[in-house]
């Protein structure tokens, strides 16, 4: 089949999201405008979204937008939630397989929840089996806290009260699994410490030290060494029954 002939602004392909749209356009076979004038009719906006996509204006599209993309361009949801997460996923050939467009109806996704607590105390052995098992969440509630794609994120329980009252004894945590460089300071992460997992705020130390931080007064901090920990995810929530 031949392809349209695409004009794209090429200094501005260098996300994962616009390399996605872009290699959707071609797979289509029409121009980029034919399918920005799709989407204007499914999502009810005049602008023009792959467009602005491709000159970097924009960069994390609401959730009915993105369901108008995957409409318009025959692509599944899921892979356009994970370009615009950040990672490299290759678009499938329009019609290819029947979940290919995801239907408006559809707006759920599966989160990971471990079977695993973790320690805001002095640790718990995470060597034993993990078991796994995974809970719908609506989309846009998921979107409203963090743009990265569910299929990256983590659900896990805390015990201890080194962390109160930030966090309380039972409190569930998601955490993001694209994060795990300590680039943030003073920010609460699931780690491994010592071998150990744990729930803690981690500060960057002098000479490859890793500063422990408890939110309990009553706890002191500690320091280990760089090396003694392992991050898993960068903690974005909680979840709190009453």
């Amino acid at each position: 089949m031949a392809r349209a002939s695409v004009l794209w602004e090429a200094s501005h392909m260098d996300s994962a999201l616009q390399r996605f749209i872009r290699k959707a356009v071609e797979l289509g076979g029409k121009a980029r405008d034919h399918y920005d004038k799709e989407i204007q009719r499914a999502a009810g906006t005049t602008g023009k979204v792959l467009y602005d996509i491709d000159r970097g204006k924009s960069k994390n599209p609401n959730t009915t937008t993105l369901h108008a993309i995957a409409k318009a361009l025959g692509q599944p949801f899921d892979l356009l939630q994970r370009a615009v997460a950040g990672e490299e996923v290759v678009p499938v050939e329009p019609g290819s397989e029947p979940s290919a467009a995801v239907p408006a109806t559809t707006n759920t996704a599966d989160v990971v929840v471990l079977d695993l607590t973790l320690s805001m105390g002095a640790g718990t052995n995470i060597d034993e089996y993990i078991e796994e098992t995974t809970y719908q969440f609506d989309v846009d509630f998921i979107r409203s806290f963090t743009r990265t794609a569910p299929h990256r994120l983590r659900i896990a329980t805390g015990i201890g009260d080194s962390m109160f009252p930030t966090l309380m004894p039972s409190d569930a945590v998601w955490f993001d699994t694209t994060q795990t460089m300590l680039k943030l300071q003073d920010k609460i992460w699931a780690c491994s410490i010592r071998g150990g997992g744990a729930i803690k705020r981690l500060r960057i130390g002098d000479n490859r030290k890793i500063i422990v931080l408890s939110d309990n007064p009553a706890v002191p901090d500690d320091i280990v060494d760089e090396e003694d920990v392992r991050i898993f995810g960068r903690v974005l929530r909680l979840m709190r029954d009453l």
